[in-house]
């Protein structure tokens, strides 16, 4: 495709809509050469103020090589701060005012030296929008420093007499490669200014040049501020600015373009665009594609198959994508073309996001007390981590979390047996914790009931019959399949030699045979499927009916150093308990001693010695006789009061 050289020397910023609703605008910066020249824009590197560093094999904290200076502008001019460090590893230089990054249209960062440093320059500058301290700020895995510059903006109308003024700016200039190339610039002011060049906004170092390029420093005008370029390269192509500074102030000539003539080149990258670059939601991005080429290649954005950039303003060499509340992922494409060819590179922009849910858990396994599930990523990029969610299905349960898990498969443990679960799993990133996958519900497997049946209860019912009842475990862990009641006449015996009278789906059941006027021990225990739980606590109870049961809830009420209480309950009601009788004692059973008193449901036995362990047991009286006795509790009294 041809295109015409007839355009513009410079082009102006170009607004245009990318097609999924955010804003885009290629900014434009180009030159241009008259038709019939051959331009083409090449590398800065060789004037960028970049001293080589020499590296070092231990780590260093950056540390400034060049610090920007203030600066007092002219209202409408131009003003730029320079900023440089060193460090290992290298340092980047950021730009910020006023604690945050800088973000305008009238300014720019140009980075060069890799990123360790940074050219800041505003224009137009605006008053007093513009006047403020910036700071340049230089950081590395070993440390973070910075430096502040201050910017002055004086009207035209008010600046001082000594304040730099161009008489003689550099005109635009173009050379056969190989030949001397000199840019001319003048400028007066009190006391005589200093003159500096830039090129394409970044500052000119000729010591780097190795004598190629030179300042002319005669006191004759125009030349004494001229800047020499001797061997012209490809490289020295771009927009030059001559730049006079006093104590007064700064002021930037016009720019003009050196253009070096050379053989006709296909087009090629010269800045490729990043291949990828992430960004926050709703952040903003610049995207920078410069091609060189002779001729000079157009450049455009294309988004897709649609083009950002209109045909009618397409700029020559170089085109700034500036992406602003970017929302989605997406993949642009620059496009470099000339007459002899056209290339194209690609740039991925991605939105950093929450990660997305995980697939539902798949249970893979269930024990009593574990269960363990695998998913899905869910998503293409990478997660730092996962978060296990858990709990009980009850109303009053809530999630417990499994944290930092690196693998999709996990086992969760510590479970109640027979319990269903519902679990979930989330996904973490760098921006956070996504949302939950569907839960999944698992039912953990059967054990051993954990405890014992509670409040067993015997009593008499005929000569040689009682009823024992009970209520079921606290923790059963899973269905109970019936109970097995353990009674004998002689509990020194081993278990395994005591009576068992097996009951299933009832806790009530009666025993026969029993030998009368005898006293039974009685322990209970539950099953399920997977085994037997443990033995409740032994009860008594003595076969003639009409006498009491064992008394229940038998404990230790308000202790003292004489003095102990005891609290109890009936075993039943209406059992005509005419007496309780007592028995206690400190030590073996030759020290027992036996107290009797009328119906009560609790006593306080007194004149005991302080600091003293005593043993209790309690049966109740009736006219039928006495009846079984508690087992022994403990208690020992207080220490005596000095």
């Amino acid at each position: 495709m041809e295109f015409s050289a007839k355009r513009p020397a410079c082009r102006p910023f170009v607004s245009s809509l990318w097609g999924r609703g955010s804003p885009a605008r290629s900014e434009v910066i180009c030159d241009m050469m008259p038709a019939g020249h051959l331009p083409i824009l090449l590398s800065l590197s060789a004037l960028l103020l970049s001293p080589l560093l020499t590296g070092s094999l231990a780590l260093s904290p950056p540390r400034f090589t060049k610090v920007p200076v203030d600066m007092i502008g002219v209202s409408g001019g131009v003003v730029s701060f320079v900023c440089q460090a060193t460090g290992d590893p290298k340092p980047r230089v950021t730009w910020n005012k006023k604690g945050k990054r800088v973000n305008s249209q009238r300014i720019e960062t140009i980075e060069f030296d890799e990123g360790a440093g940074a050219v800041l320059r505003i224009q137009p500058l605006r008053a007093p929008r513009d006047e403020n301290i910036y700071e340049c700020v230089a950081e590395n895995s070993e440390g973070e420093i910075s430096v502040q510059a201050k910017l002055s903006i004086i009207r035209e109308d008010l600046l001082p007499v000594g304040f730099p003024n161009i008489d003689m700016g550099p005109q635009l200039k173009v050379v056969e490669r190989t030949r001397t190339a000199t840019m001319l610039c003048a400028a007066s002011g009190n006391p005589d200014p200093e003159i500096t060049w830039f090129k394409d906004f970044l500052p000119i170092d000729p010591s780097t040049s190795n004598g190629r390029i030179k300042q002319l420093r005669s006191e004759s005008t125009p030349i004494r501020g001229a800047l020499q370029i001797e061997n012209t390269e490809e490289t020295d192509q771009g927009k030059y600015e001559c730049v006079a500074s006093n104590v007064e102030g700064v002021r930037y000539s016009s720019p003009a373009n050196l253009y070096v003539r050379v053989r006709r080149v296909p087009p090629r990258f010269s800045i490729m665009p990043p291949t990828t670059q992430e960004i926050m939601p709703g952040g903003s991005v610049n995207i920078t594609c410069v091609a060189v080429g002779s001729p000079m290649p157009y450049v455009k954005w294309m988004l897709n198959s649609e083009d950002l950039t209109p045909e009618d303003e397409m700029p020559v060499g170089r085109n700034v994508l500036e992406l602003n509340g970017v929302r989605e992922s997406a993949n642009y494409t620059c496009v470099a073309m000339s007459s002899l060819g056209i290339i194209e590179a690609n740039s991925q922009i991605i939105v950093k996001s929450l990660p997305k849910p995980p697939g539902t858990p798949v249970v893979t396994e269930t024990t009593a007390t574990s269960i363990t599930i695998t998913w899905d990523s869910g998503n293409p990029e990478p997660v730092s981590h996962y978060i296990i969610q858990y709990r009980a299905k009850s109303p009053e349960s809530k999630f417990e979390t499994v944290d930092s898990i690196t693998t999709t498969r996990y086992s969760i443990g510590g479970l109640s047996p027979n319990t269903d679960y519902e679990i979930r799993v989330s996904a973490f990133n760098t921006i956070g914790q996504g949302p939950p996958s569907e839960p999944v519900e698992a039912r953990t497997g059967e054990q051993a009931p954990a405890s014992p049946p509670r409040n067993i209860q015997a009593r008499i019912i005929s000569q040689n019959t009682m009823m024992v009842r009970w209520d079921e475990p606290e923790e059963p862990n899973g269905q109970i399949k019936g109970y097995r009641v353990y009674y004998t006449m002689d509990p020194s015996q081993p278990m395994s030699m005591w009576h068992i009278h097996n009951v299933q789906d009832s806790v009530i059941t009666t025993i026969q045979s029993l030998v009368a006027s005898e006293t039974y021990t009685i322990r209970v225990l539950a099953f399920t499927s997977v085994g037997d739980g443990p033995f409740s606590d032994p009860i008594h109870v003595k076969v003639l009916q009409g006498v009491p049961g064992q008394p229940t809830n038998f404990q230790v009420g308000e202790v003292s150093d004489t003095s102990v209480e005891l609290t109890w309950e009936p075993a039943f009601e209406k059992e005509g308990i005419i007496s309780y009788e007592l028995h206690y004692r400190e030590g073996g059973p030759e020290s027992q001693v036996k107290k009797t008193f009328g119906p009560t449901s609790s006593y306080v036995v007194e004149g005991l010695r302080a600091n003293t362990e005593y043993y209790f047991s309690l049966a109740a009286v009736s006219n039928k006789g006495i009846g079984a006795f508690t087992n022994e509790i403990s208690q020992r009294t207080s220490q005596a009061s000095m």
